[in-house]
């Protein structure tokens, strides 16, 4: 993989910070060439809000400063920041969807996006559930959730559900493919060679032996047991309150919570500016920011890029890492 590897960048829903945070990028010195996939007037007018330079070029054009390489997703109405259009959710899709395939089919080493409105791209009558769940089905792989700071990675059991339902989807089966993708994607494209995760229980105190919930018992244990036997460094069930210690943070390589709340808000307290949500299981890099639209401050120039940044380095960083495509001498 080249030392600049050549990354798209998705700004997401059009009315929210994404295309700012794009034009922010722009102006910077990074590890990647990055090409945007999206609506050039939108990223125009952030460039107007923010007042700096944006020049939008060709897809493959290899950018200066303050240049951005664009794959035109037209918009179907004018952006106005803060107050986003249902009809402008083709748009949104297009892009996400057009920018997933360049990568799945190698002609660009990854995918970096911004955030989007599912409500909005919903009311626009297109049934979305997320940009992750998009991206399973286009690479036809099962995936999973990872978010990470430079002090902790969590991965999730369960995404986004009710937590009234949380305890119905934890499946052995679904939990030990969790536990498959999450320490196969340590190995490969973070480089560590025997992953230690650390596996968090379902209730308080992990069940306490069954007096508070026998998920632990009848279904997270079971599934532990059996993967240790296969050689899988897994530690657990363990209760969620000490599990996050910083004293025993040098101990593994990653959490593995059970639901969405769980794990989150103790990775974003010890750093939220510099995480980022990582899709486990595609079979190329796919890094976004770890916020949302933040539609109040859109079009201000108030918008914190450093997630963004740390997305597009991160991202270049597994590009790098991964093998090149086998030879085929009979290729043209």
């Amino acid at each position: 993989m080249a030392a600049r590897p050549r990354l798209a960048l998705v700004p997401g829903e059009p009315a929210g910070v994404g295309p700012e945070l794009c034009v922010r990028l722009a102006q910077d010195d990074l590890a990647a060439d990055l090409v945007a996939y999206g609506d050039g007037d939108t990223l125009l007018a952030a460039a107007r809000a923010l007042a700096l330079p944006l020049r939008l070029v060709a897809p493959d054009a290899a950018p200066g400063p303050g240049e951005l390489p664009l794959v035109e997703h037209r918009n179907a109405v004018p952006t106005r920041f803060g107050h986003p259009d249902p009809a402008n959710a083709g748009a949104v899709v297009g892009a996400l969807r057009a920018a997933a395939l360049d990568a799945r089919d190698g002609r660009v080493a990854g995918l970096v996006t911004g955030p989007v409105h599912k409500a909005t791209i919903n009311r626009g009558g297109i049934p979305f559930t997320g940009t992750t769940e998009l991206l399973a089905s286009i690479a036809g792989t099962d995936v999973v959730m990872m978010l990470a700071n430079p002090r902790l990675r969590v991965a999730l059991a369960t995404t986004h559900l009710p937590l009234r339902d949380v305890a119905d989807a934890i499946t052995a089966e679904g939990l030990e493919r969790v536990l498959r993708i999450t320490a196969a994607a340590l190995a490969t494209q973070f480089g560590i060679a025997q992953p230690r995760l650390r596996v968090l229980g379902l209730n308080p105190h992990a069940g306490e032996s069954g007096e508070l919930g026998r998920e632990e018992i009848e279904v997270i244990g079971p599934v532990l047991d059996r993967l240790r036997a296969k050689g899988f460094a897994l530690e657990g069930p363990l209760p969620a309150d000490t599990a996050f210690l910083p004293a025993q943070r040098g101990a593994f390589d990653a959490v593995v919570a059970m639901y969405h709340d769980q794990g989150l808000p103790v990775l974003k307290a010890t750093g939220f500016e510099d995480a980022v949500n990582i899709t486990l299981g595609l079979p190329f890099p796919r890094v976004a920011v770890d916020h949302g639209t933040a539609l109040d401050l859109a079009g201000r120039g108030l918008a914190d890029a450093s997630s963004l940044r740390h997305a597009v380095a991160l991202c270049a960083d597994l590009a790098r890492r991964r093998p090149a495509p086998p030879h085929d001498p009979d290729a043209a």
